[in-house]
């Protein structure tokens, strides 16, 4: 593989290709969490989400559109059709929060709220609803927070698992993934937001490892949904409160360099 894309030294583009392969494990997997477990750790190479999320997003609508291309049947449409009035619009301000918002406050958000997924599956919790208004709440939040960062995936399977049939969850989420990605990208195209979509095209073949992975070990994973949680769930808090230090640090430094000039 050679360093082709974004100007990454080679070793920095065979961490990403590794990155993406988890992705795509995860994606297909779980059946959701593709982003939410790999920005993280992409964030750490380059610390710009208007970098991966377009690339993530290429990848989402390319790979789900293959798996649904033949299990639309599998789909909970009444459902899906319904969550939507109430995760479309939180999704929509939450991509012109992304466009907006400053780099740092954007990635001590994907740090902070990936810390809080890594603790709940670390210690074998569970965000559940059990009332109407919970559902709502969390589709409004999770709508709100994948606009912004498509992290938002575990607030509203929390719902999704509760209203839909197992045998179908999977397929459905698929279709919301692709829904939300599309209207984010269509976003991004609107203003004029590089979609890096050569950088995506040439990492497909590398996320196709992880998805067909992925693929073959969904039922496993499915089995041993706690075991595979809380040990993605401790690299989660790795993860993330290394990210958190690392974003702190200028901080850190700025107040040493305060206190040596005296002036606190």
């Amino acid at each position: 593989m050679t360093p082709l894309i974004l100007d990454l030294t080679l070793n920095e583009t065979l961490t990403i290709a590794a990155f993406f392969i988890w992705t795509g494990f995860v994606r297909t997997g779980l059946g959701f969490g593709g982003a939410a477990l790999g920005l993280p750790l992409m964030l750490f190479v380059r610390p710009d989400l208007l970098i991966w999320l377009p690339i993530i997003g290429t990848h989402l609508l390319f790979f789900s559109g293959i798996t649904l291309s033949r299990r639309l049947g599998h789909v909970d449409w009444k459902y899906l059709r319904y969550a939507l009035w109430f995760i479309i619009p939180p999704a929509l301000i939450g991509v012109f929060g992304l466009v907006n918002l400053p780099a740092l406050w954007l990635n001590l958000f994907i740090y902070s709220v990936t810390f809080f997924y890594g603790m709940v599956w670390l210690f074998n919790r569970a965000i559940k609803s059990k009332q109407a208004w919970a559902d709502k709440l969390l589709l409004i939040l999770g709508g709100y927070v994948a606009g912004m960062t498509l992290t938002g995936a575990p607030l509203m399977v929390a719902v999704f698992m509760r209203n839909v049939h197992r045998e179908q969850l999977r397929d459905t989420l698929f279709v919301l993934w692709f829904t939300l990605v599309s209207i984010k990208m269509t976003t991004f195209a609107v203003l004029s937001v590089n979609l890096h979509f050569f950088e995506a095209l040439y990492l497909i073949p590398v996320a196709a490892i992880g998805h067909i992975i992925g693929l073959k070990a969904h039922h496993k994973i499915i089995q041993n949904d706690r075991v595979f949680k809380r040990w993605v769930g401790g690299g989660l808090v790795v993860v993330s409160a290394l990210g958190l230090w690392r974003l702190y640090q200028p901080f850190l430094s700025i107040g040493f360099d305060f206190y040596s000039l005296n002036i606190f």
